[in-house]
């Protein structure tokens, strides 16, 4: 399997003994779980909207404070897992001890779209609950799929490849219309370019998806072995 250079490691940051570089650490974590671990307390948990927003919020500002993470062990779970066990074991010992969680009480490290975490939870049947680990899972996939689409717009953008991206957005990300399937000569008609155009900026765009998924990925894996398996998961998913 070709996989990406070493990337910096979230779980390396979050545990170093320089405390900008943990908080910097903490951070980009937040940017990755935030959203599964809201959606998580709304359906686990069954908190409401608000109380789910503090609680995301004071989970991560304590783990920070109390520095949940320097215990993580990868050779006996996967990082993802032992977050989870965190929370939980946070939540029950907030409601055991009748501790009510209150808006802005943790730091707030990187801006939370709460609103939009909502209405991606209302598309799903909330009374049917569903495996609960596997729902976390496929959020946390979710998370980083849209970091790496911002880290490949980043990319596109300072290499001044604007065309190329609109081209992999139109195609790749944007919906089409209700009972309508786009192709590549619609999408050269709309972008202005040849259709053997589409082609090949929709394969560089997609390679460098991967990469920059599989970058993503490597940061917040405990270990390399971790790595490989969710890495393999990925592909079996139709990752192209």
């Amino acid at each position: 399997m070709d996989l990406p250079a070493t990337r910096h490691s979230i779980l390396e940051a979050v545990r170093s003994g320089d405390a900008t570089v943990r908080r910097d650490g903490y951070g980009t974590m937040v940017a990755v779980y935030w959203k599964p671990v809201y959606k998580y307390l709304r359906l686990k948990w069954n908190l409401a909207e608000e109380e789910a927003k503090d609680a995301t919020q004071d989970f991560f500002a304590r783990a920070i404070e109390k520095r949940f993470f320097d215990a993580y062990d990868p050779g006996k779970a996967r990082f993802r897992t032992f977050l989870r066990v965190c929370l939980d074991r946070f939540l029950a010992n907030e409601r055991k001890a009748s501790t009510r969680l209150k808006r802005g009480g943790g730091q707030t490290i990187v801006p939370l779209d709460f609103e939009n975490a909502e209405g991606e939870l209302r598309q799903h049947d909330i009374a049917v609950a569903p495996d609960l680990d596997d729902y976390f899972h496929a959020e946390w996939i979710r998370s980083l799929c849209a970091l790496a689409v911002d880290d490949l717009r980043e990319e596109y953008r300072q290499a001044g490849k604007k065309q190329e991206l609109r081209v992999f957005e139109r195609y790749d990300l944007e919906a089409p219309a209700e009972g309508m399937a786009i192709t590549y000569g619609d999408v050269a008609r709309e972008c202005g370019v040849a259709v053997s155009d589409v082609t090949n900026y929709l394969f560089a765009a997609r390679r460098a998806f991967r990469r920059l998924l599989l970058e993503r990925l490597r940061s917040v894996c405990g270990d390399a072995r971790e790595f490989e398996a969710e890495a393999r998961h990925l592909l079996r998913g139709g990752l192209r």
